[in-house]
């Protein structure tokens, strides 16, 4: 591998940075406060200082989002408590995702901040992502399309089912 020293981008580099401003609407505060719509808002399940909820949008059937409530951008901003809630909710996640959904694997992660392709910046969220040998089909390659196996009206009741059996 090659490297080519450009130290004359730096400057763009942090005017670029400078530019970047947070989305007006942050759906996870707006679902932080409406617990009555958890059904609506596909909201799996709620603790002391954060939640549960699908993405509406996933990767792979199951894909589940964890947030504290509170709007916070980066981890060191989270309090010691937000920390293990936020930990105690991705293993209970796994454990509803395994006697839901018995998948061979997951993905488990966190994007910090837009250059690292946080969908939110500004409201930290670790992503959840089950995965089967072979759930990669042609689809994606040959359509830039995903399949998902199911509707998530569904299986958001069959999670909050299980969750409720796991407790």
């Amino acid at each position: 591998m090659n490297l080519l020293w450009a130290p004359w981008r730096i400057p763009y580099l942090r005017k670029a940075m400078k530019k970047s401003t947070p989305p007006k609407n942050c759906f996870f505060c707006a679902y932080a406060g409406e617990p009555k719509k958890d059904r609506k808002n596909l909201v799996v399940h709620r603790g002391r200082s954060g939640f549960i909820v699908l993405n509406r949008f996933p990767y792979q059937g199951g894909h589940l989002l964890i947030a504290p409530f509170a709007h916070k951008a980066d981890l060191a901003l989270l309090s010691e408590a937000e920390r293990m809630d936020l930990f105690d909710f991705l293993v209970l996640a796994q454990e509803t995702l395994d006697s839901a959904m018995h998948p061979q694997g997951y993905n488990i992660g966190l994007n910090v901040g837009r250059a690292a392709g946080a969908g939110v910046p500004g409201h930290l969220h670790f992503h959840i992502v089950p995965r089967w040998n072979g759930d990669a089909n042609f689809m994606a390659s040959v359509s830039n399309t995903r399949v998902i196996p199911q509707a998530l009206k569904t299986l958001h009741a069959e999670l909050q089912k299980t969750l409720r059996q796991c407790r």
